[in-house]
C-alpha cells in the first residue's frame, strides 16, 4: 500500500511537472524566438537564453506548485535548480544539434523533441536533488 501511495505521488508530482514545463515551453519557445529572429542572436545562444529564462520561471512554479517548497535557503534551492537546468541545457543543446545537424530537419521541430529528452533528467534530478 505505501508503494502504491508512494508511486502516486511521484505520478502526480510528474504530471504538475509536466504542466510547469508546458508553461515553460512557450516561455523558452516565446524568447527563443524574440532572440533568434528579431534579435538576430546565433540560434544556438538564443536557444539557451530562452531556455534558462524559462528555466527561471519553471523553478518559481515548481517550488510553490509542484513540490510545496518551504526551505528557507531559497538561493541555495535555486542555484541546484539552475545548475540541474544548465546540465540539462547540454544535454538539450547536444539532442538539438545533433537533430538539426545530422538529420536536417527543422530547428523548432528538434527544439521540441530535445526539450522531452531533458524533461526526463530535469524531474528525476530535482526531485531527488533540489525538492528533496
Amino acid at each position: 500500500m505505501l508503494l502504491f501511495e508512494l508511486s502516486t505521488g511521484i505520478i502526480q508530482k510528474f504530471i504538475k511537472f509536466g504542466v510547469v514545463g508546458f508553461s515553460g515551453l512557450f516561455v523558452d519557445f516565446g524568447f527563443t524566438y524574440l532572440f533568434k529572429e528579431k534579435l538576430k542572436v546565433q540560434k544556438y545562444l538564443a536557444n539557451a537564453f530562452g531556455f534558462l529564462i524559462a528555466a527561471s520561471s519553471n523553478y518559481i512554479l515548481n517550488r510553490i506548485w509542484t513540490f510545496q517548497s518551504h526551505d528557507p535557503k531559497v538561493l541555495v534551492e535555486y542555484s541546484q535548480f539552475m545548475v540541474i537546468s544548465l546540465i540539462g541545457l547540454g544535454i538539450n543543446t547536444l539532442v538539438l544539434w545533433l537533430i538539426v545537424s545530422k538529420l536536417r530537419w527543422n530547428f523548432y521541430f528538434s527544439k521540441l523533441i530535445a526539450i522531452g529528452v531533458v524533461t526526463l533528467w530535469n524531474f528525476i534530478a530535482n526531485a531527488m536533488i533540489t525538492f528533496s
